[in-house]
């Protein structure tokens, strides 16, 4: 071989110092954990009929005999119980609206963001693939830090916000970003729920969702469409009384349920309400 020593030492030496570059890196940020959706052995959803408690509006120390409890993303699990993690993965939180590039808000044709209107928050555009990576980033850094903190599983909220999209936003749309988020947290070692939206119920697998948190299921009767589809994997928060009687007499053996007040406010603090069956 001719040429300067010099070079092949360098060369030597570079590919030296890309492998160590490569083993420290190796030892330092393994590969993240595979699981494809659909597929829920690596992942274990919540017990079943067990004691739940929906702590979404604050955390505080939950009541003797719950096992299962959900906390905001920003908040930290408790201690020894089987924790979800909430995030609102379809739409911007109103005080957070201003932190979603302005692409990425949905808008109607003369280019208002098309807004929630009972809460007031501005759905995501999900309409292409494109936008839908582009908000799963977002949402799957929040999936790392519910997997970090050491949460069990995470909750999107709002899967069903394409019924109120005023036609702009379709289930497939909706089903194609849940996927992006079931794959990413089944590959954080989460398992993750469907929230609301029964009409999809039946795809949950091929969504790779694994369990469902329902909002008064009761009240609408739609406690037997979720048990259908994922079993008595079901954790149901009632927000009225008679929702929580009609959930409590059909499904009280078998689902987890609880009644809270809308705001779900933490104890202690004004119009706090817990029951259960």
């Amino acid at each position: 071989m001719r040429g300067n020593p010099r070079t092949y030492l360098g060369v030597a030496a570079a590919v030296c110092a890309a492998a160590l570059l490569a083993w420290v890196t190796a030892r330092t940020h393994p590969p993240a954990r595979t699981h494809a959706p659909g597929k829920t052995g690596a992942v274990s959803p919540p017990p079943v009929h067990a004691g739940f408690d929906y702590q979404i509006g604050g955390p505080y120390t939950p009541p003797a005999g719950v096992r299962v409890v959900i906390r905001d993303h920003q908040a930290s699990p408790a201690a020894g119980l089987y924790n979800v993690c909430y995030v609102n993965a379809f739409q911007a939180q109103s005080e957070a609206e201003k932190e979603w590039d302005a692409d990425l808000l949905l808008r109607d044709s003369a280019g208002k963001v098309v807004y929630d209107d009972q809460w007031g928050e501005a759905l995501l555009d999900l309409r292409t693939d494109a936008g839908r990576r582009r908000v799963a980033m977002k949402v799957n850094a929040w999936i790392d830090e519910c997997a970090a903190k050491g949460f069990n599983a995470v909750e999107p909220d709002n899967y069903d916000s394409y019924t109120r999209s005023r036609g702009l936003l379709d289930a497939a749309d909706a089903q194609a970003f849940i996927t992006l988020l079931s794959g990413r947290a089944h590959a954080d070692g989460l398992a993750i729920a469907q929230k609301n939206t029964a009409e999809l119920a039946g795809s949950r697998r091929k969504n790779g969702l694994d369990f469902a948190v329902t909002e008064e299921c009761g009240r609408y009767d739609e406690c037997g469409t979720y048990a259908d589809a994922f079993g008595d994997h079901v954790l149901d928060i009632e927000y009225s009384g008679d929702g929580m009687a009609r959930a409590c007499s059909r499904w009280g053996r078998r689902l987890s349920i609880v009644r809270r007040d809308l705001a779900v406010s933490p104890a202690g603090s004004g119009g706090h309400l817990r029951r259960t069956c």
